[in-house]
C-alpha cells in the first residue's frame, strides 16, 4: 500500500478528522505505519480515542481508497498529500488542512501571491464594480484569486481574475466529478487554462449545505489574505473571515451603508476589529507590503496586442467600439449572428476582458 492510498484510508474513516490524521501520522511515522499499529499504542496518543478508531481496521475503507483512486488515474485528478512538497504552503500550516488534496487544471502557487475573494451571492452592481476594479488594479502584482465558485462574488472574482488574464482557483464543495452551479459549468474551460479547482471531498462524497463550511476552510488557508467584497450579517463569507483570522492571516471588508443589508457583515468586521478596511487598492499594498512584478506591469500595458479574436469576435467588437452601449438584439441584427451564436460568443469576449456586460443584457467594450 502506498502512502497515498494509506492516507486515503484513514481520510475514509468517520469521525477521524484531518488535525487526527496528521498527530497518528507524526508519532506512528506514515500513514501505512497508522493503519498496521496497534490499537492500544493509538489510544495513547492524546486527542485520539475509541470513537475515533471504532472503524478503523475495516476493511472497506482500503476498498474505498483503491476504488478512488482508480477515479482519480481515470480522469487525470492529481492528489497531493500534506506531506509532498507541491502541496500549498499557505495550506500546510493549517492543522486542519487536508491531509490529502485534490486538484483538477494546471494550478501553479509556489512563490505567488494568493489571495482569497468572498462575500455573498446576491451581490450589488456597487459589489460587482468594486470587485472587478480592485482584480484589475491588482494585475502588476499577478496575484492568484482564490473563491468558492458560487454565484455573486465567487463567480464575479474568477471571471474577473480570467479576463485580466490571472490565475485563479474554484474551492468546491463537492468531488471532481461534478460542478455546482451547475449553471457556471459554462466557465470550467477557462478556469482549468488559467488556474483550476481545489476540492478535498472525493467522487463518491454527498453533496449537502454542511459542504461549504467545510470548504471554507481551504479558501481561508490557501491564502495570504482573505477580502469580504459584500455580505449580510450572516452567512458563509463570515465564517470565513473568522477561519481566516484563526489561521493569524489578515482579513479585509469592503465598508458599506449602515442602512444596506449586504454591508452589515462587512461593517461588522471592520467594527470588531476582525478585518481591516478596504476602500482601494492602497490600502492592500500598505499592509500586505506588495511589490509589483515587472513583468506584469508590461503585459498590462500591452494586454490589448495580445488578445486574439475570431472574426465573428472581432465584427462585434469594431460594431460595439464604433457605436458604445448596445443590448443582445442590436448586436446580433446589426452584425448579422444568430441570438443563441451570439450569446457564446459575448462570454468568451467577456472572459477575455474585451467586452463589458452591463444589466439587461447590455454590452459595452471594456
Amino acid at each position: 500500500m502506498t502512502e497515498l492510498q494509506a492516507l486515503l484510508c484513514l481520510q475514509h474513516v468517520p469521525n477521524l478528522g484531518d488535525a487526527s490524521i496528521k498527530k497518528m501520522v507524526q508519532i506512528v511515522g506514515s500513514a501505512t505505519g497508522v493503519l498496521k499499529e496497534k490499537k492500544s499504542n493509538l489510544l495513547k496518543i492524546d486527542g485520539i480515542g475509541q470513537a475515533r478508531l471504532a472503524s478503523l481496521y475495516n476493511e472497506t475503507h482500503s476498498k474505498a481508497a483503491e476504488e478512488e483512486l482508480k477515479f482519480i488515474e481515470n480522469n487525470a485528478i492529481k492528489a497531493t498529500s500534506y506531506l509532498d512538497p507541491e502541496y500549498p504552503t499557505h495550506l500546510a500550516q493549517c492543522i486542519d488542512g487536508p491531509v490529502v488534496l485534490f486538484e483538477s487544471g494546471a494550478i501553479r502557487l509556489k512563490d505567488q501571491l494568493v489571495l482569497s475573494i468572498v462575500g455573498t451571492r446576491k451581490i450589488t452592481r456597487y459589489g460587482t464594480q468594486f470587485c472587478e476594479d480592485l482584480i484589475a488594479e491588482l494585475v502588476p502584482f499577478n496575484p492568484v484569486i482564490v473563491s468558492g465558485f458560487a454565484y455573486g462574488v465567487d463567480i464575479t472574482a474568477h471571471k474577473a481574475a480570467i479576463a485580466n488574464n490571472l490565475q485563479t482557483v474554484g474551492c468546491l464543495a463537492h468531488g471532481l466529478n461534478q460542478i455546482y452551479p451547475k449553471v457556471h459549468k459554462k466557465y470550467m474551460k477557462s478556469m482549468e487554462e488559467n488556474g483550476g479547482f481545489f476540492t478535498d471531498f472525493w467522487s463518491t462524497d454527498a453533496f449537502n449545505p454542511q459542504n461549504f463550511l467545510r470548504r471554507n476552510r481551504i479558501i481561508a488557508g490557501l491564502s495570504k489574505a482573505t477580502i469580504v467584497i459584500e455580505s449580510a450579517d450572516k452567512g458563509g463569507s463570515l465564517v470565513t473571515a473568522q477561519i481566516a483570522n484563526s489561521y493569524y492571516r489578515d482579513v479585509f471588508a469592503v465598508p458599506g451603508k449602515t442602512t444596506d443589508p449586504l454591508s452589515k457583515g462587512c461593517n461588522m468586521l471592520i467594527k470588531t476589529q476582525q478585518a481591516h478596511m478596504l476602500t482601494s487598492i492602497a490600502d492592500l499594498v500598505y499592509i500586505l507590503n506588495l511589490k509589483q512584478e515587472e513583468t506584469k506591469k508590461e503585459q498590462l500595458i500591452q494586454k490589448e496586442l495580445f488578445v486574439h479574436l475570431e472574426g465573428n469576435e472581432q465584427r462585434i467588437f469594431e460594431f460595439l467600439q464604433k457605436e458604445g452601449k448596445q443590448d443582445l438584439d442590436s448586436i446580433a441584427l446589426h452584425c448579422n449572428i444568430p441570438t443563441y451564436q451570439l450569446a457564446g460568443m459575448l462570454l468568451n469576449l467577456e472572459l477575455k476582458g474585451v467586452l463589458q456586460p452591463l444589466p439587461g443584457k447590455i454590452f459595452q467594450v471594456a
